[in-house]
């Protein structure tokens, strides 16, 4: 049974804003990630360890949200989201695949986060 768009979203949410014992109940020992600070690529325990361990933030918005479902137990999502707490904000595009270990259990297998990058100007003219 394939999980609803709706459902898979609220899932990547709880992420970014639930607490550190739920974060690790549904990352998986075995994902890698990719952050944009250092060690920048982060594995198993390390992966889970670095995100549990921050600050959660308190309000997520995500856009221009895609959904891909390759073969059965398996989505892969890309997006850009924009996080904040207090009076930090932030700001990424990010991708995240999701494993299915049961009916209702699912596992975060791998996750990336890109800040907004500059784009050089293009110069029509040449």
């Amino acid at each position: 049974m394939a999980v609803d768009d709706e459902r898979v979203w609220g899932f990547e949410k709880s992420l970014w804003v639930g607490d550190a014992e739920h974060y690790r109940e549904l990352v998986d020992d075995e994902c890698l990630m990719v952050l944009p600070h250092p060690p920048f690529v982060l594995g198993g325990a390390e992966a889970i360890a670095a995100v549990a361990n921050t600050p959660r933030w308190t309000d997520v918005t995500i856009s221009d949200g895609r959904i891909a479902r390759p073969q059965e137990g398996l989505i892969v999502i890309a997006y850009g989201v924009k996080a904040r707490r207090d009076d930090e904000t932030y700001e990424a595009h990010c991708t995240s695949t999701y494993r299915r270990l049961s009916h209702e259990e699912w596992r975060v297998v791998q996750h990336q986060q890109t800040p907004p990058l500059a784009v050089p100007a293009v110069d029509k003219g040449a």
